[in-house]
Order: structure tokens, then sequence, then C-alpha cells
């Protein structure tokens, strides 16, 4: 297989390590000198529903997701089944041998109209309803398929570490998945073992099981399928220096760097994981004796040497825009992140920033609307909101954001115009942007 860019995708039940798995892939890719692309979709509830990350590869830098799946790595029967017949033509799939014999139809998670579809299509082609099926047909269509029995693998992995647990083992059939992806497409073992280790490096007895999972993965694939796959995949030498960053964290980064001091937040999807990853860097020492005797000196001292900023979770969204505002008032670069709902509450405080000339900044994450609406699905659709927010007229700059580097550097712009223009900015962002 000849091509410029190469896409793989992993799903499962939310709470499985979906997320996860498709971070050490992406970074074992990174790590290697790839540019990577990555689209996470997910269902608003917290565990059980299906969610999927798919993450695209290439020598180039990429912008955006295809809608087209190279490698399809599943280890329950719900991804295999949504996603088996978006696999391209000598494209792969990955599955558990154990899950053949499940039925399409006994899959509780799955719509009754996308049930219909797949058993529908399996009876046009003379099949039955079961994975293997979905399995042939997908065969026929001209994809490769990989059986890894993940638990047989896993019990060895459980022998050479001394764990015996099969729910502990079961853990770590999400890395399995990707490490027997990386070793069909012939990718440097030590490289995937380091991504394993430094996402788990809080729990070293966890990252060397899970290392000791992808070489047992590595081994069996040798073994098994000696020829691997169609497509190989080759690190890259650069000495460039890259950041692997999501979305969210980009705009938490770049507000650091603008010199933002106060953050406030009601928490609300997509919104959230912004505010969450300033509050795990905030850094605020509230025990020295000099800021207490000099506020300035100890005020210079901390940034000096620390910096910080202030993440406050408010009671509503109401509070979290008035809070900010209050913030601007005193002269602090402030800001708030929330989402459609989050901002129709925050309208009249936003006019009171109008009108007294308070600069503050909204970070505006839209989403599936109107109301509460698809909450972790993508819609473009608070444009003509964001420009009318508040009653009567007053002065607003509204930027949005087109790719994650455009997020970036606008986050810090959106403080500056705050400041110098001593008016509300709002910056737009969107689900795809916040969750890739």
């Amino acid at each position: 297989m000849k091509r410029d860019d190469f896409s793989w995708m992993i799903g499962g039940a939310q709470g499985s390590g979906v997320d996860t798995s498709a971070n050490i892939f992406a970074r074992a890719a990174a790590s290697g000198g790839l540019y990577v692309f990555g689209k996470r979709e997910y269902y608003s509830n917290i565990k059980g529903e299906h969610s999927y990350f798919q993450v695209r590869l290439s020598k180039k830098v990429l912008r955006s997701h295809v809608d087209t799946v190279d490698m399809l790595a599943t280890f329950d029967d719900e991804t295999l089944a949504r996603h088996a017949l978006e696999v391209r033509e000598d494209g792969a799939i990955i599955y558990d041998p154990d899950l053949e014999h499940n039925k399409v139809e006994n899959i509780p998670t799955i719509e009754a109209p996308a049930k219909d579809f797949l058993t529908g299509e399996l009876s046009s082609n003379g099949l039955g309803t079961e994975m293997k099926d979905l399995i042939e047909l997908a065969r026929r269509r001209g994809v490769h398929i990989f059986a890894i029995p993940y638990l047989e693998i896993l019990k060895k992995v459980g022998e050479q570490f001394g764990e015996s647990s099969l729910s502990s083992l079961a853990r770590m059939v999400n890395v399995m998945a990707v490490a027997s992806s990386f070793a069909l497409l012939g990718y440097e073992e030590e490289t995937v073992k380091d991504a394993v280790r430094r996402q788990f490096k809080s729990k070293p007895k966890v990252a060397e099981m899970n290392a000791g999972a992808v070489g047992a993965a590595y081994d069996y694939v040798r073994t098994k399928y000696n020829g691997g796959f169609g497509y190989k995949l080759q690190p890259v030498k650069t000495d460039e220096k890259r950041l692997f960053v999501r979305g969210n964290s980009a705009v938490g980064i770049a507000k650091e760097l603008a010199g933002c001091r106060l953050q406030t937040y009601y928490p609300i999807t997509p919104a959230s994981d912004e505010s969450e990853f300033l509050e795990a860097r905030e850094v605020i020492d509230l025990d020295g004796s000099a800021a207490l005797e000099n506020p300035q000196v100890g005020e210079a001292q901390l940034l000096q040497n620390k910096g910080s900023i202030a993440v406050i979770q408010t009671e509503d969204e109401i509070a979290a825009i008035t809070m900010a505002i209050g913030g601007g008032l005193t002269g602090v670069r402030s800001a708030t992140s929330t989402s459609g709902p989050g901002f129709s509450l925050m309208a009249e405080g936003l006019g009171w920033a109008g009108i007294n000339e308070v600069p503050v900044v909204v970070t505006l994450y839209q989403r599936g609307g109107p109301s509460t609406g698809l909450p972790t699905r993508h819609e473009q659709g608070d444009l003509r909101f964001a420009l009318h927010a508040g009653h009567g007229e007053f002065p607003r700059l509204i930027l949005a954001s087109g790719d994650l580097e455009e997020a970036f550097y606008d986050t810090v712009r959106v403080f500056n115009y705050a400041e110098r223009y001593q008016t509300p900015v709002i910056h737009l962002i969107d689900k795809a942007l916040a969750n890739s």
C-alpha cells in the first residue's frame, strides 16, 4: 500500500481506556517523527456507551482527519459492528476471536436503526448476524483480518509479572490492541514501549506490565502473522521540537502564556477540559510571609519563580462571568470558558462588561444545539449569537479559530485585544478543535 498518510481507529465502551490507548498510539507515532492528528468522538455519558478515537499519521503536516479507515483496532463487539464496514479495501481489522459468536442484535447500546442497517446488509450478502459474519463481509470487501486472542496472551504476561487476577489483566487489552497494530505495521517496538511508560509514568508497576503486554503482542504477531500488513510505518528522523497537545490544552497553555491570572468556569462539555487542565497546573503560594507583608513583592517573586493562575469553579455561569469581570476590574487578565447553554446565561453579564468597558475574555466552545442539544458532538452554530449576545449595543471583538495552531495564537491575541480596547472579547472554538 503506497500512500502519504495512514488512518487508524480504535473504539470501545467509555471508561474502557479508548482515550488512553489512542494517546499511546499517537504519542508513539509522534515520537518517531511523524505528524499526527487525532479525532475523538464520545457520547454524553460517563461509562458504557460507545466512543472511538481516530488517529491520522503522515510525514507531512496534518490539519484535519479523514473519513476513511486504514486499520481498525477493536477489543469489543460494538466497535466491530459499528465500524467494520468503514474500513477501506486493502485495509485491516484487528479483533478478538472470543467475540466471533456474539450477535449484532444482542449488543444493547447500538440503536435500533443501526442494528437494522447492519442485519440488512449481512442478510443481503447471505450471511448471519454474528461477528464472524461481519468479519466475513469485510473480508469479501478486500479487508485483511487479524485475530488477536488478547486474554490468552495476557495470561502469559500475568505469569511473567506474578499477576493472576483476570480483571487486572483485562485492563490491558486496549494496550494490546495498540501494540498489535504497530506490530502489524512493522513499527519499532521500543518506541511503543517508551510511549506506554510515559503514559503510565506515575504507576511504575502498571507501566512495566503494560510494556510487557506490548512485547507479548509483538511476539504473537511476529509468530502468527510474519508478513504483517501491506502498509509499513517507518519513523522519520527530525530534530524539530514539536508539541503533542489537544485543543483544550493548547488554549490552556496559551492562556498561561498570555498572562491570564484568573479563570472561572462552571462544568460544561466540551469546555470543562480546558479549566481542568489549568486547575492541575495552578501554582499559588498562600503561606509566604513576604506576600502578606508586601503583596507586590510577594507577587513579583511568585510570578518570577513559578507563575500562577487562580482557577475557580463557580456555582453557575452567571457567577462565572461576573467573577471574571471582577478580576478584570482589578487589572488582572481574566477569562471564563463555557459552551452554548452556559453562554446564554452570560448574556447579561457580558452587557455589564460592555457598558463598563471591562476587559474580559470568554472562550466559547461550540457544540451541537439548540438547548442541551448534542453536548459531545460538533457544530459551529454560535457566531450570530456571539455577535448579538446582550441587550442594546456595545463593542465586542470575536475571533474564530480554524485549527489548533490558530487557537493557540488567537488565545494570546484575545487577551491583548481585551486589554487594548477595554472591551469583552469572545474566542470561538468548537468541539472538533477542543477534542483534536
